[in-house]
């Protein structure tokens, strides 16, 4: 196990994990890494490696991890944060120089050599909801499934008094920007959501929360939008894998395509009255016919295909239970990623099990 101690820093190394214990003592640290305190990066998440010698203070390193595509919610929210608060980003001393060399080698040697870590994993870097947050303007907090704003603080517009506070629903919350402080001393973070009206002055738009430069506030501004954009991401890579083998090979544009899923939603409530869906894996529309049983133990086409299909041989045909089952699995795909109420769901959840 090897251990670089840096200047805001220190990191443990084991060849599958990189445990980052953050300084947090002193009036001059990083708001955010105290609020932070640890993490836990599996080798698996990093992309690449760099080290750069001698461009830091006073001629010391720099040791920066690059992590895969929506591995790292914190680089991913809005404005970027100035260098020295990066999480993954490690200054030291010249004097420790090839210490830190040999670990970027070692760290390079072992991402390189490692799979891909499960992107439902992204939540572990970020802290577990609940996550409450207390600015001058109101509170946030977040509870995994749900979003609320509460405008309370004795720096809250009229407007947004009046209003008190407004709900989002994860599924309906597309992603979170962030600013930081302007020069009349306001930073914010914004919900961007489906169907909710934006307006330009942050301090009346009724999807953001501002935060003043007084103690953390923004970097616990900060800290919400990068919470919440990890648990979209887990929340959309456990909708894709709902699918199971037949959504093998989906496309992110079919993914991203919302006549996709609204073609995806129809097929999946005309399974449960026994007909024949064509599930689309594109978002031109085209994609592959799923069997499903009909009442009478054939099957039959929703809709006709752009060329002939091929004939469905008896012994392909899925026994009764498996289709069930797999059916109640695409549901749950289409459940997360709220396309189907909890009520709606459970419906025909229930009446699929009843054919058991």
């Amino acid at each position: 196990m090897d251990e670089l101690r840096g200047d805001q820093a220190v990191w443990v190394f084991d060849s599958e994990t990189v445990r980052i214990r953050f300084e947090t003592k002193g009036w001059f640290k990083s708001p955010l890494f105290k609020l932070l305190g640890s993490l836990e990066l599996p080798v698996g998440a990093v992309q690449e490696v760099d080290f750069l010698p001698g461009v830091g203070h006073k001629n010391g390193w720099v040791l920066n991890l690059r992590l895969r595509e929506r591995m790292d919610p914190f680089a991913a929210v809005g404005s970027m944060l100035d260098d020295k608060y990066q999480p993954f980003r490690l200054t030291g001393p010249a004097k420790s120089e090839l210490v830190a060399e040999y670990l970027a080698d070692q760290l390079r040697f072992a991402a390189g050599r490692a799979e891909a870590p499960d992107p439902r994993s992204v939540i572990d870097l970020v802290p577990s909801p609940p996550l409450h947050v207390l600015t001058s303007e109101g509170t946030a907090r977040f509870e995994s499934d749900r979003l609320s704003l509460v405008w309370s603080g004795g720096y809250a517009s009229g407007y947004k008094k009046k209003k008190q506070r407004r709900e989002f629903d994860l599924a309906e919350i597309t992603g979170l920007e962030w600013a930081p402080v302007d020069d009349w001393g306001w930073g914010f973070v914004r919900v961007v959501g489906r169907g909710r009206p934006v307006d330009a002055k942050p301090k009346n738009d009724l999807n953001v929360l501002r935060a003043g430069e007084e103690g953390n506030e923004i970097h616990q501004a900060f800290l919400l939008a990068a919470t919440v954009t990890a648990h979209i991401w887990a929340r959309e890579s456990a909708a894709g894998r709902a699918f199971g083998p037949a959504g093998a090979g989906l496309s992110a544009i079919a993914l991203d395509d919302p006549e996709w899923w609204k073609r995806t939603a129809r097929g999946a409530v005309e399974a449960l009255s026994g007909r024949r869906v064509a599930l689309g894996t594109s978002a031109d529309g085209g994609g592959a016919e799923v069997p499903v049983e009909a009442g009478d133990g054939g099957y039959e086409a929703l809709e006709a295909p752009a060329e002939e299909p091929a004939a469905v041989p008896e012994s392909a045909r899925p026994a009764d239970t498996t289709w069930i089952f797999e059916q109640i699995e695409r549901l749950g795909g289409l459940h997360a990623k709220g396309l189907l109420t909890d009520e709606e769901f459970s419906t025909k959840k229930a009446e699929l099990l009843d054919r058991i």
